[in-house]
């Protein structure tokens, strides 16, 4: 067992409203896309916290958890060591959930804080919506130790945050027990609230007839048709990647991924190495090797986008930060994710 792990742990009637709030914000697709967030509790010196791949609405159907010894993950954060390096089967945010000084801890990919986090004008839009909240904004930085010093930082000055909007990211929050942690989740969720647009319906019987005799399957989903068939939302994913994710579940190395191509039979069959096709103006095909993890994402990714105004000043991740996001660890993370839910 590795060094830090608490050994011989009885599951405390504690985790119990902890592995309930787990399983109904896992279940919001709004707030959390296949593997993607967090969850931690800081309990008679162990952090009980997500195990790195686990599917936050799988909490009700299997053990997510995993305890460390918050002394020792400490240490390591000290000595400017990433708890994620010594203890690999931890969350990849494993040093930002240690440096909040919550008891709970709930990181989320809210659909609605990623969608006014990519903007430029971000902490002014959020300032707004947020105000009466003690809340903190911090513009993109890497996760895992990186985030964790920046929250550091931010909580040196201002010790009594208990929200943190992550830029290109997503949201993090805490509170002294879970009812109080997802009653702030929610109030955020409110002030946050954008309205989707509404998109033109996919043409399914051309789609089928692209997929016909092609390892293309259609998406069960119409959201994630909106990707192809919203012109705004073409122009959106034109212009690059807008948050970590969308570049590790949709093996992206290059946003022509994203890019629409005409609704014929030879361009839908000049791609099929991809792991999904947008058809200009009639919607999606998906490869038939997609994982539920990825497909997850993709419908998570349409609803970010049709959220973000034509309008909106957007802030992209630059090229290094893609190929930081593409690293070993975080394709590591997308096995774990492919793997752990049926």
């Amino acid at each position: 067992m590795e060094q830090g792990m608490i050994k011989n742990v009885s599951v405390n009637d504690d985790l119990g409203p902890l592995l309930d709030l787990a399983g109904r914000v896992g279940c919001d697709p709004l707030l959390t896309q296949a593997s993607t967030g967090n969850i931690s509790l800081k309990l008679d010196g162990a952090l009980w916290i997500k195990a790195s791949g686990k599917w936050l609405a799988d909490a009700s159907r299997g053990k997510i958890l995993i305890p460390l010894d918050l002394a020792s993950v400490r240490a390591t954060i000290r000595q400017n060591i990433d708890p994620a390096e010594l203890y690999p089967d931890a969350s990849i945010e494993t040093a930002m959930h240690v440096t909040m000084p919550h008891r709970v801890v709930l990181h989320v990919h809210s659909v609605n804080t990623i969608a006014w986090a990519v903007r430029e004008d971000a902490a002014a839009q959020l300032g707004t919506r947020l105000q009466g909240l003690r809340w903190q904004w911090i513009p993109y930085v890497a996760s895992g130790l990186p985030l964790a010093r920046e929250i550091s930082r931010v909580l040196a000055a201002l010790p009594d945050t208990d929200v943190v909007v992550l830029g290109n990211h997503g949201l993090v929050l805490g509170g002294e027990d879970c009812r109080a942690t997802e009653h702030l989740l929610n109030d955020i969720e409110r002030r946050l609230a954008i309205a989707p647009r509404e998109a033109h319906p996919a043409d399914y019987a051309l789609l089928a007839e692209l997929a016909a005799d092609l390892p293309w399957a259609l998406p069960d989903d119409d959201a994630i048709h909106a990707l192809a068939t919203d012109p705004v939302s073409r122009k959106v994913l034109e212009g690059g990647f807008l948050y970590p994710c969308q570049a590790i579940f949709s093996d992206a190395r290059t946003r022509e991924l994203f890019r629409a191509v005409p609704d014929t039979v030879p361009a839908a069959a000049e791609f099929t190495d991809r792991p999904f096709l947008l058809v200009k103006g009639r919607g999606v095909v998906i490869s038939q090797a997609m994982t539920p993890a990825e497909i997850a994402m993709l419908r998570g990714l349409s609803q970010v986008v049709q959220r973000v105004s034509p309008s909106s000043p957007l802030r992209y991740l630059t090229e290094d930060e893609v190929a930081a996001s593409s690293s070993t660890a975080a394709y590591r993370y997308r096995e774990l994710a492919n793997a752990s839910h049926a």
